[in-house]
């Protein structure tokens, strides 16, 4: 039998149904990969004890012939979401202790199907980064390398750790979020694959908000049918979530192979952006010839407001940040500061010492946005504009089936590249947050390495709750590109 870390999801879930290995046995290979990983730093809590008691839970069950579709499956999940008595900590000072008395709906589903949690994935602070440095807990480090270089890299962001810990093999899938590209991007950086559903598709509830009306959960996989297993079990109405749609949820590993012939394809000629290496529009055309080949038709579409798409997001973003991030002030868990007078420098220093730099840069920016003598200069106006994003898409989506474009504008980037400077790094999200913007589902799938051996993503975009034919599309990108390159395991 193979090492049970180099089998995909669906692999382990099939060999641990036919009995060829137990979830114990997979759950302790994937226990010792982590602690032989602290270089990469994915993890903020593991949870071994707890990792093995479900494991032989799940082996009982098993053994029986009985489970749920990822019984004994070991998984990493974000530390955004809530986990019952598990520190969570959205990679914050100012979460520091809280054990929540509660279970996401997310990861409630996950546990109710089976799965097995390995612990808490690193993560931007509040999901509010590009590349995995704004954490409390320090930096992810990509598991990729740049050929004949040593320098550390960014694993993409906000989702760095659910990234880095599956292209490291240090689980079988694990849970992100995504609220303008945070799994999109960083699975593009790490050459895995990332899925944001529909805004709607997944419930919200239990995870710590950044955004509410853009936050959507999703799962990064090492291939396609894994994204497509994970997803069906993430997703579902809830209705203590009063943004879930209450629609079925289609089982979309069935999808995966069905023909794609037809299909009409949109390539938005505004992605070609100024600046943008030129490996990303060779991989971009590879694509377009990929799916033409699969007997896909190729349409040229226009979507001119997407240069406005970026200021809309950091308008919009920050405002619902800073209103969602108010209930953090030392009161009821989490961090309080020592030193305080009465309860509003209590306030005071617990948000100064509890929020870092970012976080801070962009609850300022929303509670200036949201202000009265701004509100309707900025806010409103970028809500109209958002309302012609949406717009734009719906007619495009009368033209096409699906649209394909590169998922981040450059592979993974060193870090501390970008830091000083906040703009190149709010660029990372250029190619993603119109999804977000507009609802859609999204993916980005593996395509190709660049010049250094980094791993480069394609996008590809659907009409909302139309994640069926984006997974079609996915297997197709995914078997004509033939991505099977991994990182040297030189952290072990």
């Amino acid at each position: 039998m193979a090492n049970p870390t180099d089998l995909t999801l669906a692999q382990l879930r099939d060999a641990l149904k036919a009995k060829e290995l137990t979830s114990l046995e997979a759950t302790d290979a994937y226990l010792a990969c982590i602690e032989n990983a602290g270089d990469l730093n994915a993890f903020i809590t593991v949870t071994a004890d707890k990792a093995r008691a479900s494991a032989k839970a799940s082996d009982a069950k098993l053994a029986k012939g009985e489970g749920g579709p990822l019984e004994g499956v070991s998984l990493g999940i974000k530390d955004l979401f809530c986990t019952e008595e598990t520190l969570t900590t959205a990679g914050s000072h100012i979460l520091d202790g809280f054990h929540p008395k509660y279970e996401s709906t997310v990861t409630s589903q996950l546990w109710r199907d089976g799965a097995v949690c390995l612990g808490k994935l690193n993560l931007d602070e509040f999901a509010m980064g590009s590349s995995n440095e704004t954490s409390y807990y320090g930096p992810v480090v990509n598991p990729w390398r740049a050929n004949g270089s040593d320098a550390k890299l960014t694993p993409g962001g906000s989702s760095g750790g659910s990234s880095a810990s599956v292209a490291a093999k240090l689980c079988a899938a694990a849970t992100a979020t995504d609220t303008g590209g945070s799994i999109r991007q960083p699975a593009s950086l790490t050459g895995t694959v990332g899925v944001k559903p529909t805004y709607g598709r997944v419930s919200r509830w239990g995870i710590v908000a950044f955004a509410s009306s853009l936050d959507q959960a999703g799962p990064l996989t090492r291939d396609v049918r894994d994204a497509a297993v994970m997803l069906k079990s993430m997703a579902g109405h809830d209705e203590k979530d009063s943004t879930s749609v209450n629609r079925p949820v289609p089982d979309y590993e069935a999808s995966l192979g069905q023909s794609v012939k037809g299909l009409r394809i949109g390539v938005p000629k505004e992605y070609r952006i100024d600046g943008m290496p030129a490996e990303i529009e060779t991989l971009w055309q590879s694509g377009i010839e990929w799916m033409k080949d699969a007997g896909c038709e190729i349409v040229d579409i226009s979507l001119p407001m997407t240069k406005y798409a970026l200021p809309v997001y950091y308008i919009v973003a920050p405002a619902e940040a800073s209103s969602n991030l108010a209930r953090y002030d030392g009161v009821k868990f989490g961090h309080r500061a020592k030193d305080y007078t009465d309860i509003l420098s209590m306030y005071e220093n617990t948000r100064a010492e509890g929020f870092g730099d970012e976080v801070k840069r962009r609850i300022l920016i929303g509670t200036y946005v949201l202000s009265a003598g701004y509100y309707d200069a900025y806010y409103l106006r970028a809500q109209k504009v958002r309302k012609r994003i949406f717009d734009e898409f719906t007619d495009a989506f009368g033209k096409v089936d699906l649209i394909l474009t590169p998922s981040a504008p450059s592979a993974a980037f060193e870090l501390g590249a970008k830091m000083n400077d906040p703009v190149q790094m709010y660029l990372n999200d250029v190619f993603t947050v119109t999804a977000n913007l507009a609802g859609l589902p999204g993916a980005s799938v593996p395509a190709g390495l660049d010049k250094d051996g980094l791993p480069l993503g394609l996008q590809l975009l659907a009409k909302p709750f139309d994640e069926e034919t984006m997974f079609k599309g996915m297997y197709a990108l995914e078997q004509a590109a033939g991505f099977d390159a991994k990182p040297d395991e030189w952290w072990g």
